[in-house]
């Protein structure tokens, strides 16, 4: 039985654009693809038929062949199995992405072989408080892969070079044909890269770099936190046969100090007061990152009270903006008494118990609850 004409099966006319033929192949593919018509043998023929023409049609040699000799001007094995180099007419694999992508908004995607990064780094730093909140520069030692010197990357030995791929043509892909499918992925030959080392770096052994351990300069901005990272682009590895190279991100994290907490942009510490300062008033002298500062504390001050010192904080990375200093100061309770301490206190608390809620509003007043309460239950 003799193959229909080409033209005819596409429903195009001879001088058909490439428009048209793409037009006319994606309308026929959609209308009797066998997903949408499963079991109808008759469709399933149209459908491969349809492709087989676009195959050659939208070839321009093919075409040309086509048109001078018919069906004999081309090959009639061309839908056989093997690797064809990615670089080629496009087959019913890139036509099916072009319908689907369409409609669901991806479309071709270009083959070709691409350069791969090589991969980022992480490299954990702790940093004490004074540095995070001033800033300062930090050196570290990161071990990683670097370009070879020998061969300065290429992978190949001194005085030779790559060589383009005979499997994918240097295209870096290949397309495999499975029955009507055109299926495009990665050369095995070359993967991906789209040439060969047929005689490598002796340095390297063909990778194009090297285990190293670099050491790096670190700015620490001031005002950083723990959880934050600094990015150095291209202080990561190497990529393989002259890739550009990945990122080091460092990432930060603060020790604990000794005095202060800190909490974002503000810091927080705890004072032990003695209880005739807080009783009486005084002043107290108040450690800040930026040295010593005074404190005011007022008369009849009770314990756990939090005083703000403002602009004592930390000047925020990003914003500028300078957080508070929170001081909590907490009465300290003293300790190994001799006798006449204790005979001191004792009288204290005589003459102050006596005055009742005048000089202990808050223990009266809880004095008076728990009497409430304990009646409540006898009742």
């Amino acid at each position: 039985m003799a193959k229909a004409d080409y033209y005819e099966t596409l429903g195009v006319a001879r001088n058909a654009s490439e428009a048209e033929l793409k037009k006319a192949y994606r309308r026929l593919a959609m209308k009797h693809h066998p997903d949408r018509n499963a079991g109808d043998k008759d469709a399933e023929h149209k459908f491969k038929e349809a492709k087989e023409a676009y195959d050659v049609l939208s070839d321009a040699q093919k075409r040309a062949a086509y048109d001078q000799f018919g069906h004999a001007g081309v090959d009639p094995s061309m839908g056989g199995g093997g690797f064809h180099a990615a670089g080629g007419a496009a087959g019913f694999g890139d036509i099916f992405g072009d319908i689907f992508g369409d409609i669901f908004g991806g479309g071709r995607r270009g083959g070709g072989r691409t350069a791969a990064h090589g991969a980022d780094l992480r490299y954990n730093l702790e940093l004490n408080l004074e540095d995070a909140v001033r800033g300062t520069e930090v050196k570290v030692r990161v071990p990683t892969m670097v370009r070879c010197e020998t061969c300065e990357g290429t992978g190949a030995k001194p005085g030779s070079a790559p060589t383009s791929c005979g499997t994918c043509g240097g295209h870096g892909q290949v397309r495999m044909q499975q029955g009507f499918f055109s299926i495009q992925q990665t050369c095995p030959a070359c993967h991906g890269r789209g040439q060969v080392i047929n005689d490598p770096c002796t340095t390297c052994h063909g990778q194009g770099r090297q285990r190293q351990t670099k050491t790096l300069s670190v700015k620490i901005p001031a005002g950083i936190d723990s959880g934050d990272q600094i990015r150095l682009a291209g202080e990561g590895e190497a990529g393989e046969h002259g890739a550009p190279p990945g990122d080091l991100y460092v990432h930060i994290r603060i020790k604990p100090h000794a005095i202060f907490k800190r909490e974002q942009d503000d810091l927080y510490c705890e004072m032990p007061v003695s209880f005739p300062t807080l009783a009486l008033g005084g002043e107290l002298e108040v450690p800040t990152l930026d040295g010593r500062a005074k404190l005011k504390i007022p008369p009849e001050t009770q314990t756990e009270k939090l005083f703000r010192m403002r602009g004592k904080g930390v000047k925020n990375v990003r914003s500028g903006h300078v957080g508070d200093l929170f001081c909590r100061v907490s009465v300290e309770t003293p300790v190994k008494l001799n006798k006449r301490q204790k005979e001191i206190l004792q009288e204290f608390e005589e003459v102050t118990h006596g005055g009742g809620s005048r000089h202990n509003p808050r223990a009266e007043s809880w004095a008076g609850k728990i009497k409430s309460f304990l009646d409540d239950i006898v009742s």
